[in-house]
């Protein structure tokens, strides 16, 4: 097993310690760890880390899923734009 995982965030490869979250990965490649924009665009991040307030949505190979909850796993693919 290889220490790291290999996903695709926006189009971008990124590489993140095995076993790391979604949300994780977010904030390697983003800084603040944004998930995706509200309705008036305001940048969302994860917020509660446990799945409860929904602010970290995104798509995980076609579906929406919580990034906080997602482990990452080689070659998913992460849109943060709905």
């Amino acid at each position: 097993m290889s220490g790291e995982t290999s996903l695709h965030i926006d189009g971008r490869l990124v590489r993140v310690k095995a076993g790391s979250s979604v949300a994780a990965a977010l904030r390697v490649v983003g800084g603040m760890g944004v998930a995706r924009t509200s309705v008036t665009g305001q940048p969302r991040a994860p917020f509660c880390g446990m799945g409860v307030c929904q602010e970290c949505r995104v798509r995980i190979d076609g579906r929406r899923r919580l990034a906080c909850q997602t482990v990452c796993a080689d070659g998913m693919r992460v849109e943060t734009s709905e």
